[in-house]
């Protein structure tokens, strides 16, 4: 049996290129809505390659709240569905075309929603990176075996609450973990942008917590092979006062609404 939209007419190559470009302009939730679904036609146009080529997941954030213990976030279960089920439908559209991959700043991806992502992006070139929270070690190090192709990465959130007195990982600790990982596994990374990143050190009580504004040597070493590798950390910089001032997680509601996608290098912006 054809497919019901199919039955009246016969769709040529001038529809799918009308779809295609109506497609273009729907968001991510119009996009995933059922679309594809409609007929073989329809769902041809919605897996064109060039529509996946950016996928900007950046209307999605999680429901969290900060928590003392690791990973120091609660994500809420029912925007946690939601953005897994979001997230499937658009990657299994994109049949592994997506170069480049937006989440929001405030999006806390798991483990297993990173592998998942990486298994189907594996061509991916760029990634502007949510916090990482929720991923371990070992996910993180799957992912970089994966995008070897990888070239430009923002990390907008690399942050753990610290209380004071705790006995929780140290921020310079959790980061230089992550940044080794990623400068010694991704050969062809070229841009890494850690701007706005807070870094603490967390001496044994009762002294306090001191941010960090310069980076470690090794990972500097590390780095320097890059042609770009962006930080700030500065007393004068507003958005580093603003990350200070909430304590590693921006509370963007206080601020304009897409600040977060504004980058010093014009070529990064969002």
């Amino acid at each position: 049996m054809e497919d019901t939209c199919c039955v009246s007419r016969r769709w040529d190559d001038m529809d799918i290129d009308i779809l295609f470009k109506i497609f273009q302009n729907l968001n991510i939730f119009e996009l995933t809505s059922g679309v594809g679904h409609v007929c073989r036609t329809w769902r041809m146009a919605a897996c064109d390659p060039l529509l996946w080529k950016t996928l900007d997941m950046s209307l999605l954030k999680s429901n969290f709240i900060k928590i003392p213990l690791e990973p120091y976030v609660y994500v809420d279960g029912r925007s946690d569905k939601t953005f897994t089920r979001v997230l499937k439908i658009s990657l299994n559209l994109s049949r592994g075309n997506v170069s480049t991959l937006i989440f929001h700043y405030n999006m806390y991806v798991s483990d297993d929603q990173l592998a998942y992502t990486a298994d189907r992006c594996p061509r991916l070139k760029r990634l502007v990176m949510p916090a990482w929270n929720r991923i371990k070690k070992t996910g993180i190090c799957r992912a970089v075996r994966i995008w070897q192709d990888l070239e430009s990465l923002t990390m907008p959130s690399i942050s753990n609450p610290v209380p004071r007195g705790g006995n929780f990982p140290k921020l310079q600790e959790i980061l230089r973990d992550a940044l080794i990982i990623i400068l010694e596994g991704l050969k062809g990374l070229e841009v890494l942008n850690i701007s706005h990143c807070l870094v603490v050190e967390v001496p044994p009580h009762p002294a306090p917590r001191r941010v960090l504004i310069e980076l470690d040597k090794s990972i500097l070493e590390r780095a320097s092979r890059l042609k770009t590798f962006l930080t700030c950390m500065s007393d004068s910089c507003i958005m580093c006062q603003r990350t200070r001032n909430d304590e590693g997680l921006i509370r963007w509601y206080k601020y304009e609404e897409d600040l977060w996608k504004v980058d010093e290098v014009s070529s990064l912006a969002v």
